[in-house]
């Protein structure tokens, strides 16, 4: 962990920002998203302006977001397998020379729809390595009680800068031209990069070797899949990004047909949603201690769909802004309530792998509904697609009464110090497969609270990575229980301990203290060996001789 440098007694909130690494990297990400959003306003004006299909319009906003669909996964991976810190390098370097690139060509007049989509691509593909590497490493630079405050901060951070960047990039727009907004997005693409590469910052290394990346996506999605609270959370993002992000998809739309507005209405709008998206980020720890998390996500959601109904029905601008400051409010909300949840859910070796696989899923959902939404509006209408959006909207909020987002967790997700047994072989790192037996002895009075401490012990092992987990009960003693499982090989049986957290142990204690007597439960370590003839050995057939 970063030291903290000593500072007066500060609000909560900004607790995070006395940590050097975090404020100065934070701060340059700011930098950087200013430039990001100027460019954005460039970018969806001028296929506006240079394209008559309202559907290319909309994928302004699906090839930014597509790459992280694709792409996330694998970097998550690469994030918790490598440096964090590598990975953000790479990110960075990919949104600068895409940024480049698109002003040198918008310089040298050079300028086509599909060129525009290619490199807003080839940017998402650097956002789809730098965010789950930077989420990820929030919980390596800062201790775990200041995560929801600096998760809190970057999406404040960030719409502060939203309340400022699309009027900004208005204002360039309209009076010094798109590629004075290029430009300048170029140029605030090299401050995040500069940062990275100034700070460091500690990160536990593992004393196993290095998995492969199938293997390590394999875990990761293991992982999430068995965690209901993360799963809950990736299903509810999905679902409202799918849905809410046909707000800013037809924004310009709305802009240039209802509005009959131009570049600077334009900003002034997502200045707007930047503005309601800041409110709500100003008073979410305040929400959160007035109401459920779930219930929050919900009116979130039915937020959204009222702006959207709005957007279809006003053509004043003053009602649009304040439509869209409600969606904004309703925007960091939600995506604040369930980046946080999959961060506390998830322990440090794996967080890099939950939160792509939550960011490829929700960016993914956001490139479909990109699609979906400017597919409607350029095949039926504009007011068609906004409440088309605003009813799917309503029914996302009625999902949480199905799938409610459970309260952030506040177990102990650090891993436990474990200590590998004394062998009487000598194995090899890819010596295999290991069963492992764990034998209890149940009281009948206890028998109840053991399975459902079970049920729970299968979960945490599965989760690390057990195979073939069962649970024997003995025909002959009814108080013997046996746990079984399985590793491929002895550093999977090493990896999976050195996984578990200081919470999951304390199933094991639970069920400890359910045994007869004081004794722990006995473990015991096995090799399974094949009796199969080796190849190329001579087996001599048994012969078969029938009986009258």
């Amino acid at each position: 962990m970063q030291r903290e440098e000593s500072h007066p007694a500060v609000p909560p909130a900004l607790a995070p920002l006395r940590n050097p690494v975090f404020r100065t990297i934070w701060t340059a990400t700011q930098i950087s998203s200013l430039g990001w959003l100027v460019q954005s306003v460039a970018i969806s004006w001028l296929m506006a302006t240079i394209s008559a299909s309202d559907l290319m319009v909309a994928l302004v906003q699906a090839a930014s977001t597509l790459p992280a669909f694709f792409l996330s996964i694998l970097a998550g991976a690469i994030a918790d397998s490598f440096s964090r810190r590598g990975v953000m390098l790479a990110g960075h370097c990919l949104i600068a020379l895409a940024s480049t690139a698109l002003a040198l060509s918008v310089g040298l007049g050079f300028v086509s729809p599909w060129l525009i989509l290619g490199l807003c691509f080839l940017a998402g593909c650097g956002f789809a390595l730098n965010d789950p590497a930077w989420h990820a490493s929030v919980g390596d630079i800062l201790e775990k009680r200041d995560i929801p405050a600096a998760v809190t901060l970057m999406s404040v951070g960030y719409n502060v800068v939203r309340s400022i960047g699309p009027a900004l990039g208005g204002v360039i727009l309209a009076l010094l031209g798109p590629l004075t907004a290029f430009a300048f997005a170029a140029l605030t693409d090299l401050v995040p990069l500069s940062a990275v590469l100034r700070s460091k910052w500690q990160v536990r290394s593992s004393p196993l070797p290095r998995e492969r990346m199938t293997t390590a996506i394999h875990d990761g999605m293991r992982f999430t899949a068995i965690s209901s609270e993360i799963r809950v959370a990736i299903v509810r993002a999905t679902l409202f990004g799918l849905s809410s992000i046909s707000i800013l998809a037809l924004l310009p739309l709305v802009v240039r047909d209802q509005l009959a507005g131009g570049p600077i209405v334009y900003g002034v709008l997502l200045a707007g949603f930047g503005t309601g998206a800041f409110i709500a980020g100003i008073g979410n720890s305040y929400f959160r201690r007035i109401t459920s998390q779930n219930r929050l996500i919900t009116l979130a959601s039915v937020a959204c769909a009222t702006c959207c109904l709005l957007l279809a029905l006003t053509s004043s601008v003053a009602v649009a802004a304040i439509a869209l400051a409600i969606a904004g409010a309703g925007w960091v909300v939600t995506w604040t309530g369930t980046d946080v949840c999959v961060q506390l859910a998830s322990p440090r070796w794996v967080v890099g792998r939950t939160l792509s696989i939550y960011y490829a899923l929700t960016y993914g959902g956001m490139a479909a509904g990109s699609w979906i939404w400017g597919a409607v509006a350029q095949n039926y209408s504009l007011t068609w697609a906004l409440e088309g959006a605003a009813a799917a909207l309503l029914l996302v909020a009625a999902v949480g009464k199905l799938l409610p987002v459970r309260l952030w967790e506040e177990s102990d997700q650090g891993a436990f110090d474990f200590r590998p047994p004394e062998l009487a072989l000598d194995l090899k790192p890819r010596s295999g497969p290991i069963v492992i037996k764990v034998e209890y002895s149940i009281p009948e009075e206890n028998i109840e609270e053991f399975l459902s401490c079970m049920r729970e012990r299968r979960r945490v092992q599965s989760r690390a990575g057990a195979r073939d987990w069962t649970l024997q009960r003995d025909l002959q003693n009814s108080t013997l229980w046996t746990e079984t499982f399985r590793t491929p090989t002895w550093t999977d049986y090493l990896r999976l301990n050195h996984r578990l957290t200081v919470t999951d142990r304390e199933v094991g204690e639970r069920l400890a203290a359910l045994q007869v007597g004081d004794s722990p439960p006995r473990l015991s370590l096995s090799i399974e060996r094949s009796t199969s003839p080796a190849p190329g050995s001579q087996v001599q057939p048994v012969p078969f001789v029938s009986r009258p």
